[in-house]
């Protein structure tokens, strides 16, 4: 048997008031031993202070601050078409783990490096995405996207087409993350067969461009008698 017959993936759309519900949902009918989600600490502790850098501050850090700050705002104007703050379904994961007593786990990769790697694009991605970013700030623009079936629907031809016009990107920010992602899922389920856990649940609250990935990848891997990790991401806080 894989890894994935002990990890349950919630794939999400981070702006969709359905996502939040369907977590919810899903994590009171699992009761699993832990819960994952797609954040790293920064992120974690941003997200919890409701706390966002604007354009100022954002001009201090640099070409980091200010690729950061344009996919907040891009975040930010998905989020008032859907009438939900980014990250809700992530709050509710957390406050899930809160309610049953359950470890929270962080799987996603650093921001930071993240963000470094963003900055390492061709410049006719880096060009190509400011563009499209800022469309989203001109009124009337994206008004297209006006329910949450219609995304729904079209999210793996959206998906195609960003991995089409965006090879670097698309493999820094949806492969690399999914192996990044699978690898800490995979080191909580060793960590509880080693404490005697026998049939291990984790519930993995991850953006849906990353769910098939990461179960392809969880499903290729086997549970093995004895397991030697160092130190490092993916543990419960």
């Amino acid at each position: 048997m894989s890894y994935l017959r002990y990890v349950r993936l919630i794939g999400t759309m981070h702006v969709s008031p359905r996502s939040r519900e369907e977590v919810r949902r899903e994590i009171e009918r699992v009761r699993p031993n832990a819960i994952a989600v797609e954040l790293d600490p920064l992120r974690f502790q941003g997200l919890l202070s409701g706390k966002r850098a604007d354009l100022r501050e954002s001009l201090t850090l640099g070409r980091a601050g200010i690729v950061s700050y344009l996919l907040t705002k891009f975040e930010e104007k998905l989020g008032e078409e859907f009438g939900m703050a980014p990250g809700g379904e992530m709050l509710a994961a957390i406050e899930s783990a809160r309610i049953l007593g359950v470890p929270l786990i962080l799987i996603d990769e650093d921001i930071r490096v993240i963000m470094g790697k963003i900055l390492q694009a061709p410049l006719r991605e880096r060009i190509l995405l400011a563009l499209e970013v800022s469309l989203f700030f001109i009124p009337g623009v994206g008004e297209e996207v006006a329910g949450d079936s219609d995304v729904l629907a079209s999210y793996e031809d959206m998906m195609r087409e960003f991995r089409l016009r965006y090879p670097y990107l698309y493999r820094v920010l949806v492969e690399e993350r999914n192996e990044i992602m699978a690898m800490n899922l995979k080191r909580a389920v060793d960590d509880m067969l080693l404490r005697g856990v026998k049939k291990p649940k984790i519930v993995a609250v991850v953006g849906m461009g990353h769910k098939r990935g990461i179960e392809r990848i969880l499903n290729s891997w086997r549970p093995k008698r004895r397991f030697i990790y160092p130190p490092g991401a993916g543990q419960p806080l």
